[in-house]
C-alpha cells in the first residue's frame, strides 16, 4: 500500500517497519513539508495517491468531511489515537497488523477515515 506519513506520526522506526512489511512509504520529512498545515499534508497525499497516516485525528476527520462535502475524494486516511495514554499507545507492529486487518475486510479505503487503534 502507498502511504504518506504526516509529521505527527513519522518516525524512522515506523517508516522502516512499514517498508519491511512491503508498504511504499513517504513522509513529510522526505518532501520538505515539516511544519506545514494539515491541509497541505492531505493535499500531498492526494496528489501522490497515498493513504495519509496521522495522529491528528480531529483535524483530518474535519478535512475528510470537507473534501467529501465539496464533491472531492481522497485515497484514504488512517488515524492513530494516543490520547496521551502511554499504555494504550499503538506500536509499529500493531499499526502494520491493523493495516493488514483493514485490508482484509475493506476492498478499498478510498474516501474513508479508519482509526487503526480499533483494528489491531
Amino acid at each position: 500500500m502507498r502511504l504518506y506519513l504526516d509529521e505527527d506520526i513519522a518516525s524512522r522506526h515506523l517508516i522502516g517497519a512499514l517498508q519491511k512489511a512491503g508498504h511504499d512509504v513517504t513522509s513529510a520529512r522526505d518532501i520538505n513539508l515539516l511544519g506545514e498545515s494539515d491541509t497541505l499534508q492531505l493535499t500531498q497525499a492526494v496528489r501522490d495517491v497515498r493513504v495519509c497516516v496521522t495522529k491528528n485525528h480531529r483535524d483530518f476527520e474535519q478535512l475528510h468531511d470537507l473534501v467529501l462535502l465539496t464533491g472531492g475524494s481522497h485515497p484514504g486516511i488512517f488515524t492513530i489515537r494516543s490520547d496521551n495514554d502511554r499504555p494504550r499507545e499503538i506500536k509499529p507492529s500493531q499499526i502494520i497488523n491493523a493495516i493488514k486487518n483493514v485490508l482484509t475486510i475493506l476492498s478499498s479505503v478510498r474516501n474513508h477515515v479508519v482509526c487503526l487503534n480499533e483494528w489491531r
